[in-house]
């Protein structure tokens, strides 16, 4: 390799932490320089990985003593811009697992502070580096304009799982949370930027706070016309029936994703599934002179199906092209507010009984 491997920090050492860190010892342009975290995370993931690697409790410090070039921040999401801001104002590109900010104001100035330091951004939307995903959006151009998006991911969680979700309430609801990555498959289809938000949200359990809500449903608008409908909910309460839906309707058909395994039975809470697709199902609308369908449905196989490790490491490697060839990042920063936007639209509307315009968002 050309280049000299990048020092690389991970701040936050649960699951994604865990992940990127594993990830990073199979990308031959990263080197794992250390692990930070407050509590004990830190210890059993450098056992987890098996390798001498200092560890840390504060970012500053690390970064001074490690002399990192870049940091991976993967901590709950209302820590992620002031922990960004300090990498950045160190010197040190960011990695930035989802969402930017909790708030629209703070991504946009995690986006204009890298812009400013010079370095490099990059937010983990784990989806855009998914080959079948990418081809699912893809297909979607063909079916005409307006287009109808339907993506939910409701998760029926217990035990560990049940308290990742709370601890994730405590900083954003599951719509603006998981539906950040949807959002901006959504976006990317439409290729057109959203107008309006209407959304509605329910509190299904006494564990979370009396404010916040583990149900909701959004309804977006684009100014092509086309809509989208997202759906997510979290907890012991929630129903293992149609989990996981992934489809969008044109003028001339649909395409689905069409994940049996991943779909099926108890894989609402496994991290693994949310990314698999399987199959996709391409179906035509033309009818012929008697009425009836022109065509059969075609079906695409997923030969090309990484699992959530592989996909991690495409993230890395994506981080690091985009470091050692001085990528262009805007279209990439400015898509990642603008789905951020959206979802956030919809927790106000939510909270407001309202249909929420992004440009007040923006």
């Amino acid at each position: 390799m050309a280049n000299k491997p990048l020092r690389v920090l991970v701040v936050g050492c649960g699951n994604m932490g865990a992940a990127h860190s594993l990830a990073y010892q199979q990308v031959d342009e990263f080197t794992l320089c250390g692990l930070v975290a407050r509590g004990a995370s830190k210890v059993r993931l450098k056992a987890q990985l098996a390798a001498d690697i200092p560890l840390f409790d504060d970012l500053p410090q690390a970064i001074k003593e490690t002399q990192a070039d870049a940091v991976c921040i993967a901590t709950w999401p209302d820590s992620h811009e002031a922990l960004a801001l300090t990498a950045l104002a160190a010197g040190c590109h960011v990695f930035l697992e989802k969402p930017l900010a909790t708030t629209v104001s703070g991504a946009k100035r995690v986006v204009a502070t890298a812009k400013l330091a010079g370095k490099k951004l990059v937010v983990g939307y784990i989806l855009r580096h998914h080959p079948v995903w990418q081809r699912f959006i893809q297909l979607s151009h063909g079916l005409g304009k307006p287009l109808a998006m339907r993506m939910n991911l409701n998760q029926q969680s217990s035990g560990s799982a049940w308290h990742t979700h709370k601890m994730l309430m405590q900083s954003l609801s599951p719509i603006v949370d998981c539906g950040v990555h949807y959002l901006d498959v959504m976006c990317q289809m439409a290729q057109s930027s959203p107008l309006s938000v209407s959304a509605i949200g329910v509190r299904l359990s006494d564990e979370i706070a009396p404010k916040q809500f583990n149900y909701g449903q959004l309804q977006v608008r684009f100014e092509d016309s086309s809509v989208g409908w997202y759906e997510a909910g979290w907890g012991p309460m929630m129903s293992q029936t149609a989990f996981f839906i992934k489809d969008v309707i044109g003028p001339q058909g649909s395409v689905s994703i069409v994940a049996r395994e991943a779909g099926g039975e108890g894989q609402s809470a496994n991290v693994e599934a949310h990314t698999r697709t399987e199959s996709l199902r391409m179906h035509h609308a033309e009818l012929n002179a008697q009425g009836e369908f022109a065509h059969q449905d075609e079906w695409v196989t997923a030969s090309d199906e990484p699992d959530h490790f592989a996909l991690c490491q495409r993230e890395q490697q994506f981080f690091a092209r985009a470091i050692f060839d001085d990528s262009d990042l805007s279209l990439h920063q400015q898509q990642a507010i603008e789905s951020l936007a959206v979802v956030l639209a919809a927790d106000l509307a939510v909270r407001e009984q309202r249909t929420v315009l992004i440009k007040e968002m923006l």
